[in-house]
């Protein structure tokens, strides 16, 4: 379930790289996704916006 979730997002995050997407875009996934199991068995997402409460995300610097 987490690599489907890591799979879904077109963006890097955090430990979830992707050669294909290799740039964070919080513009579009900035957001908790959740899953669930749909009627058919079938994982279905939905997204939950982040609230930012005390620190705004910053670009990693290694």
């Amino acid at each position: 379930v987490v690599a489907m979730a890591a799979l879904n997002r077109t963006e890097t995050r955090g430990a979830h790289t992707r050669l294909d997407y290799p740039k964070r875009d919080d513009e579009n996934w900035l957001k908790h996704t959740m899953i669930q199991r749909g009627a058919d068995g079938e994982p279905q997402f939905s997204y939950i916006p982040v609230v930012i409460t005390k620190w705004p995300p910053t670009e990693r610097k290694y």
